[in-house]
């Protein structure tokens, strides 16, 4: 597994870079954020962190200016229907430390100026973030979080009112009443009881078709 290159820059764009490594060429997708902070065509010594993507039909790498554009990205992809492109399009609009604002703020406006995200696949974004930053160390530190319980966003209802509050939620984000209704199905089984455990498995359940 490819985790860090360290060559001369030989080409940049917003969107990708070729970094020669030993006299083989590594192309890389990276965010417009990290392209802009990586230096001028030609400079040699330059250490870009790395992603390696295995699929069927082909091996990608990316590359990203900092530990915290990385651990974003692998989180971003671990979410339903996110792929490398899209996090890269989410990184490239918003720094690591922007992002966690937005997500606290539960700011589905803004989320939706992403390219390629919409109304409802932004609200469904912040969501799963949301969970991400509340439970993960790590991210909470590296986006200047210290505090857990200073992450986050989602009201905490009473457990008579969860269900009613996670299909509002749903609604608000596109889905029918039926939809919700079967996505919300078994969720005490599942030991999903506060609205953002059963909001998670809701949207689970529903799927990156939506």
């Amino acid at each position: 597994m490819i985790v860090q290159l360290t060559g001369t820059l030989v080409e940049v764009t917003p969107s990708r870079v070729v970094m020669d490594v030993g006299g083989v060429g590594y192309e890389l997708g990276v965010s417009s954020t990290t392209a802009a902070a990586l230096p001028h065509v030609g400079e040699a010594g330059v250490t870009v962190l790395a992603r390696m993507i295995v699929r069927e039909d082909a091996m990608e790498l990316y590359g990203f200016a900092t530990r915290e554009e990385r651990a974003l990205f692998d989180q971003l992809r671990a979410i339903s229907g996110v792929g490398p492109k899209l996090a890269l399009s989410v990184l490239s609009t918003f720094s690591p430390a922007t992002l966690a604002q937005v997500v606290i703020a539960q700011d589905a406006a803004r989320m939706a100026q992403v390219p390629g995200v919409g109304r409802k696949k932004a609200s469904r974004l912040l969501v799963e973030l949301s969970d991400v930053f509340s439970k993960n160390a790590e991210l909470r530190g590296l986006v200047g979080l210290s505090e857990p319980d200073a992450s986050l966003p989602l009201p905490a209802p009473s457990s008579a009112g969860v269900e009613a509050e996670a299909t509002e939620a749903l609604l608000s984000m596109g889905f029918t009443s039926q939809e919700a209704d079967l996505a919300l199905e078994g969720h005490d089984e599942a030991g999903a009881v506060t609205i953002e455990q059963v909001l998670a498995y809701a949207l689970r359940r529903l799927g990156s078709g939506r």
